[in-house]
């Protein structure tokens, strides 16, 4: 019972340290379902879903998973005659808590957390998953990232989930994170060694268990290196199921404008303008379209969790608001022709 109201306290810390996912993970979606089972937490639960209101996505799926945890400990239950892993919301709930589980790793490491000390096991051990190599820096010897696999493995579930975690703002790996943003920002990022140690990781993963279930799941800066990756194997014919909490969306801060008329006009006009330039400097022969990039890629949609309090991210909200305006115009070919040329520049 201290230990997890040691992981409570410090997920709360998170918090105030605007570590959080951009949807209540756990408790919002699944506390309705999961009081109806575990009546002694009812009261709890509906109290925490009530109180967090979408706020607080982190905090509460932190303290439901910690309420149920601590009530299948008692009563010795499987997370799994609980969890449904064919819920898409319970689904993501893994995936939040595993690249949670990445961001307790590093702190343990900073705080030189050993033995009955760390915090992070119960973020992946909870789902029944082991963590089987840690994913460090090269510069920094920061833990971004982590590779878990599933034991023993059940159907309808991921063998291996890979996981990244976003920017730390404390002080041991702060300038080497900020350094990947500033790289982000610049497209740049793939060019850099963390995104290579973690390319080359899911490459080996996916190589070696070519029938396996795999999953990519990060969030911020994490999710942009699970882009990275996910992208990079599509190019090798390899479809993961990825999900991506608050992923970065380098552009203007359009979606910060509060009238909506002069939004719409401004993306309007950029989507024109782009598709223009992309027809003047149009070459004359087309690559066939089994070898186009954009083609390929398009047939892969990873999973997108976006909170539009963030402005790092809330422009994806924006964007496919105005996909659907531009398709209910009749002029969504021109958008997704810009589309084309955006994704052209930034891959």
């Amino acid at each position: 019972m201290v230990k997890l109201l040691e992981l409570i306290l410090s997920a709360e810390q998170m918090l105030l340290d605007e570590v959080a996912f951009p949807q209540p993970c756990f408790a919002a979606r699944s506390a309705a379902a999961l009081h109806r089972k575990v009546k002694e937490s009812r009261i709890a639960l509906l109290a925490l879903r009530n109180a967090t209101n979408n706020q607080y996505p982190l905090l509460a799926a932190v303290i439901a998973s910690c309420f149920v945890f601590v009530w299948l400990k008692i009563h010795r239950f499987s997370c799994f005659r609980i969890l449904n892993r064919n819920c898409q919301h319970h689904r993501r709930s893994v995936a939040a808590s595993l690249v949670q589980g990445v961001y307790v790793l590093e702190r343990d490491r900073q705080l030189n957390r050993q033995g009955p000390e760390v915090l992070a096991p119960p973020w992946w051990e909870f789902f029944h998953f082991e963590l089987i190599r840690k994913l460090v820096d090269d510069a920094d010897f920061s833990i971004f990232g982590a590779i878990f696999e599933l034991k023993p493995l059940a159907s309808n579930a991921p063998r291996f989930v890979i996981a990244f975690r976003g920017t730390v703002t404390t002080k041991e790996s702060v300038s080497r994170d900020l350094t990947l943003d500033l790289h982000l920002i610049q497209n740049g990022l793939h060019r850099t060694s963390r995104s290579a140690i973690a390319m080359q990781a899911v490459q080996n993963i996916a190589s070696a268990f070519r029938d396996s279930v795999i999953w990519l799941a990060g969030h911020s800066l994490g999710s942009a290196m699970a882009m990275l990756a996910g992208k990079n194997m599509v190019k090798n014919g390899i479809f993961l199921e990825t999900f991506l909490f608050n992923p970065p969306y380098v552009s203007a801060p359009i979606e910060r404008i509060k009238d909506k008329n002069v939004k719409r006009g401004i993306r309007f006009a950029t989507s024109i303008i782009t598709a223009g330039l992309a027809i003047a400097l149009k070459p004359q022969q087309e690559r066939p379209h089994s070898d186009d990039p954009f083609a390929i890629l398009a047939n892969w949609i990873p999973h997108l969790y976006v909170n539009p309090a963030d402005h790092i991210c809330s422009e994806y909200i924006g964007y496919f608001e105005h996909r659907e305006n531009m398709e209910e115009m009749g002029v969504g070919s021109i958008e997704k022709l810009a589309t084309r040329i955006r994704s052209a520049i930034y891959s």
